[in-house]
């Protein structure tokens, strides 16, 4: 009788494992295909002009957007240290869609141009923000209780004004201890609205 460990069980392989690869080897036929066309269409000085031309333009787009979020950051810093608080600007949500679009017009092809422009229309990038903002609130509430998404649930109050504060949230659900054997924390006089936290 021989007796030893069982053998070890080979992990399932993801479908995304499977499926990006194949996507991306499709892309990439198809910005080949689509270069060929042009090319043959138009010329190939054309070709070479239109890939410059996207090239330049996703460059001053990743530049412009990068200069809006570092003021973003600058002026929350400022506000978190207690200067006076910035109305929202107009087109300052959405750099990191804007960034995505100059990134796919650097990238050499038409096929990423044109997903690039479309990332940059601001109709486009509410509509993708909610959807994030939705998809996200969703897998929040799914959340299994003692999970990574379930700590950043609690860890998250809205306030009336539509801003994000980080905090805790205890629930009084009778299994909570209180202080001093006490059956609940005594009445709060200080209802009004409080500073800031800073570190």
């Amino acid at each position: 009788m021989t007796t030893g460990t069982p053998p070890p069980t080979v992990p399932k392989r993801s479908r995304a494992r499977t499926f990006v690869p194949l996507g991306i080897a499709a892309w990439l036929v198809l910005e080949i295909w689509l270069l060929t066309v042009v090319a043959g269409a138009a010329g190939g000085l054309t070709v070479l002009l239109l890939l410059v031309g996207g090239l330049v333009l996703g460059g001053y787009v990743i530049k412009r957007a990068g200069r809006r979020a570092f003021r973003n950051l600058t002026e929350t810093f400022q506000q978190q240290s207690g200067a006076a608080p910035a109305a929202a600007k107009p087109g300052s949500e959405g750099n990191a869609l804007t960034m995505l679009g100059g990134l796919l017009l650097i990238i050499p092809g038409f096929l990423s141009d044109v997903l690039g422009l479309l990332c940059l229309l601001p109709p486009v990038r509410k509509s993708v923000a909610r959807f994030a903002e939705r998809s996200l609130e969703k897998r929040m509430r799914a959340a299994a209780p003692g999970s990574f998404g379930d700590a950043f649930q609690q860890a998250r109050i809205h306030y009336p004004d539509g801003k994000v504060v980080p905090g805790e949230v205890i629930r009084d659900d009778g299994a909570s201890s209180y202080p001093d054997g006490a059956s609940s924390y005594p009445p709060r006089d200080d209802r009004g609205r409080r500073p800031p936290l800073t570190p």
